[in-house]
């Protein structure tokens, strides 16, 4: 599936910024039309291009790319010469970046991250169980190793109607017979998960063929 990304994070000004929370960035502005890209590369993907003027919240990479926050929680790089870093720190509201949907959608930084039995480098190599831990690792939940340990903590959702971003998707494996897959829901049918199939962490939509093995939802 091809990530849709939804533009840029961006503020108005001072007024707007959030006294408590979790540091985001500083503020920017761009100098002139900026494009936005997948990584610190002028030949990347190119997610989005700030008009002049646009307040954006980045932070440096290195001499020659600044780190862009988008507005679904992904990266992107710009080159610094077109931005100005401002000393203003951005904070994201008190309590807003502790949330699940945020792990799931900070998920998405890691596609192409490569699938490894028992791994648990986010980015060297991970597996399905320790990808969802990592995650909710880093909102403050400590959840147990295995998938199957997992899908007995936090509260059950019974109902696909009312999964939402975030929620933990576990699917029965039937070799092992067992819990023995899982990931992250994202919204609108898609979740994110390290996944043997796709060689690594990637995206899918919530089809028949994964809601006849989905066993457990949990928050």
């Amino acid at each position: 599936m091809k990530t849709v990304f939804a533009g840029l994070l961006f503020v108005l000004g001072a007024q707007s910024f959030a006294t408590e929370g979790r540091a985001l960035g500083y503020l920017g502005q761009a100098l002139e039309n900026s494009k936005i890209y997948a990584s610190p590369n002028s030949k990347a993907r190119v997610y989005y291009t700030a008009k002049q003027y646009q307040y954006l919240i980045v932070s440096k990479y290195n001499d020659n790319y600044h780190k862009v926050v988008m507005s679904n929680g992904v990266y992107g790089y710009t080159r610094a010469a077109k931005v100005v870093m401002l000393p203003q720190v951005v904070r994201a509201a008190a309590n807003s970046l502790s949330s699940r949907a945020t792990a799931a959608r900070k998920g998405l930084n890691y596609i192409g991250t490569p699938y490894v039995w028992g791994g648990d480098d986010i980015n060297g190599g991970i597996d399905c169980s320790g990808f969802v831990k990592k995650l909710y690792g880093d909102i403050g939940i400590n959840l147990p190793r295995t998938a199957a340990e997992q899908a007995k903590v936090g509260t059950p959702i019974s109902r696909l109607e009312d999964l939402k971003a975030g929620d933990r998707l576990y699917f029965w494996e039937k070799k092992r017979n067992t819990i023995g897959h899982t990931g992250l829901y994202l919204g609108n049918g898609y979740f994110v998960h390290s996944s043997r199939g796709h060689n690594g962490v990637n995206t899918d939509r919530l089809t028949e063929k994964w809601q006849k093995i989905l066993v457990a939802a949990r928050r």
